[in-house]
């Protein structure tokens, strides 16, 4: 469906300076940014209703340095956020690209709070895998629905057009594949059009595509996709027809632990603190804390492609902050039990063979013995009942690799020349987790919906109005 036709001379009844391709965390803050630089935007949404992958993520930003990390007296900067980046995913992301988001993360984040009023705070009580500090933001909820609302807020207060059930199909470039305008279709499929000097995709990756996904990430082709299913590949297939380079096709976020049936996204923080998985035979099959990214292949080589949270009281408390948890815990896909024995008999798992797991999780907890799979249970509380569990698949979050751009979002040719006036953000862009699931650093995605989008508003608002960003 997504095309690109070369139209010379064509003219459109409506033009804007910057038309931004979706209305997720990236369109909308390069709406802001670009807004901000005077330009005359636009923002167009295949959805009935901004939402986007944003709204079904848990809305955490990764930033370093920033003033509420002081507060709270966590000691961070960008250049060590950009060393656990590239420690993550072993060296493979563009070094430039990480660093400039890693420096701009906090910026755009205060620039959120101070300019447009997002209550922004950073968790305190608990790390993510491979973050040497505590530098996840998010809005108190700690929801992605929270935070798209109130992105969307601003932008509707900026008086910023965002025009929805607008599914963008084509792109027209001029003779010199300078692209001068779009084509959209509306739910009764008529065909609209309008012209645009700059243009920023920001339609994320394509993990709703199932024929991409089998392509770039067989492992994950019959997984639960827990993106959003409009996230076709849109900016990549684009990208193809105008000539652009991409990279890290195989990159991708999942997730170990999305409850199931319910789909509903369980905390990590109920592993970082302490708490493991178990299959359907009561065993640990891996080491959980190397991150959430790389266990749900792990879940999905278990027997039915399931398997079980185990944590405890504690460990509920902290994750009660996600709305999401509260959300598993009132539809009852929380399950407590006072022992080890009882919760085996809860949750259909062999008692004998779950007790021994837990004894040997314990055990090298007191510092006894040595994981088996590697972890390393030193800092972890020993659990103490009340004992929960939660079943749990692996699922595909989203894709990480896209179009290549430099440090002003613009998307570049495999010579690394620059296109003219086409830019991109978020998922559309390739990401900073290389090109294997274990590379994805948690908040990798938002950080590149957050950091590059704003940058790309800048540059593209400036372009469109004729300035250097």
């Amino acid at each position: 469906m997504s095309s690109v036709v070369r139209h010379p001379g064509k003219t459109f009844e409506f033009q804007v300076s910057v038309a931004i391709i979706g209305a997720g965390a990236a369109g909308l803050i390069a709406a802001l940014a670009a807004h901000e630089a005077g330009a005359e935007v636009l923002v167009l949404e295949r959805d009935a209703l901004p939402r986007g992958s944003t709204a079904l993520s848990a809305g955490l930003i990764p930033a370093a340095g920033t003033r509420w990390q002081a507060a709270a007296g966590i000691a961070d900067d960008p250049a060590t956020f950009a060393g656990d980046i590239m420690a993550k995913a072993h060296g493979e992301p563009d070094g430039a690209i990480v660093a400039r988001v890693t420096q701009e993360a906090g910026p755009a984040l205060e620039w959120l709070a101070e300019a447009y009023g997002l209550p922004v705070s950073v968790i305190t009580d608990f790390s993510y895998p491979g973050h040497s500090a505590r530098r996840m933001h998010g809005l108190p909820t700690r929801s992605g629905e929270e935070l798209i609302d109130a992105l969307r807020g601003a932008v509707e207060r900026a008086e910023i057009p965002i025009l929805c059930d607008a599914l963008v199909t084509t792109l027209y470039t001029d003779a010199a594949d300078r692209i001068i305008g779009l084509a959209f279709t509306r739910p009764d499929g008529t065909v609209e059009e309008a012209g645009c000097d700059q243009l920023i995709l920001a339609c994320n990756g394509y993990g709703g595509n199932k024929d991409l996904v089998a392509q770039h990430i067989p492992s994950l082709a019959t997984a639960l996709y827990f993106g959003h299913p409009g996230n076709q590949g849109d900016a990549l297939i684009w990208g193809e027809h105008l000539g652009a380079a991409a990279r890290h096709l195989s990159g991708h976020q999942g997730h170990g632990s999305v409850a199931h049936p319910a789909g509903i996204l369980i905390t990590w923080a109920t592993i970082t603190e302490g708490g493991v998985q178990v299959n359907a035979l009561g065993q640990r099959f891996s080491n959980e804390a190397r991150g959430y990214s790389e266990q749900a292949a792990e879940v999905l080589r278990q027997p039915d492609g399931i398997a079980w949270t185990l944590f405890d009281g504690r460990i509920a408390a902290i994750a009660r902050q996600f709305e999401d948890f509260r959300q598993a815990e009132a539809g009852g896909a929380i399950v407590s039990a006072a022992d080890w024995p009882q919760l085996a008999t809860r949750i259909s798992v062999p008692p004998d063979a779950l007790a021994a797991t837990m004894a040997a999780v314990a055990a090298c907890k007191a510092g006894t013995a040595t994981d088996a799979f590697g972890r390393d249970f030193s800092a972890s509380a020993d659990l103490a009942g009340p004992f929960l569990a939660v079943k749990v698949t692996g699922a595909l979050f989203h894709t990480q690799g896209g179009l290549v751009v430099d440090q002003e979002a613009r998307v570049l040719a495999p010579d690394g020349t620059a296109f003219p006036n086409v830019f991109a953000a978020g998922g559309a862009a390739c990401g900073v987790s290389g090109a294997q699931a274990g590379g994805y650093l948690s908040g990798n995605g938002l950080l590149m919906a957050v950091a590059l989008g704003r940058i790309a508003g800048r540059a593209a608002g400036a372009a469109g109005r004729g300035q250097t960003a």
